[in-house]
């Protein structure tokens, strides 16, 4: 059974950092490419970023570029995201997701996603 848990959420100020983790089981975490999602209030779910099983070649959405980092320890079958200089924008539930997303009937689509974990980013 797949299980995929996040936590690190919570509430930081614009231009703060926060650390997410995501702790998997139920499958070989070492042979999938794992992604991090996002849904703000009212609106659809974002890929976020993703990183190849090997944790080569990361995928970073325009809006997060050059300041979330994906991350991956195999070995601890553990996802992180590393979200440095935040911005009101980045308030969302964050999921942790296994492999890349598909398109169905227009919206992103995965097989496994966690619950999420609530970031904040208010002053």
């Amino acid at each position: 059974q797949v299980q995929l848990v996040e936590s690190g959420g919570g509430l930081a100020q614009p231009g703060g950092s926060l650390r997410l983790s995501c702790a998997a089981s139920g499958f070989t975490f070492s042979t999938y490419a794992m992604s991090w999602a996002r849904q703000a209030p009212g609106k659809g779910l974002e890929w976020v970023s993703g990183i190849y099983a090997d944790g080569s070649n990361p995928y970073y959405a325009g809006s997060v570029k050059g300041r979330f980092v994906i991350s991956r320890d195999n070995a601890k079958n553990t996802l992180y995201l590393q979200m440095n200089s935040l911005k009101p924008e980045d308030t969302a539930l964050y999921y942790c997701a296994k492999d890349w997303p598909t398109y169905e009937g227009g919206s992103l689509f995965w097989d496994y996603r966690g619950r999420g974990t609530q970031v904040t980013v208010s002053s």
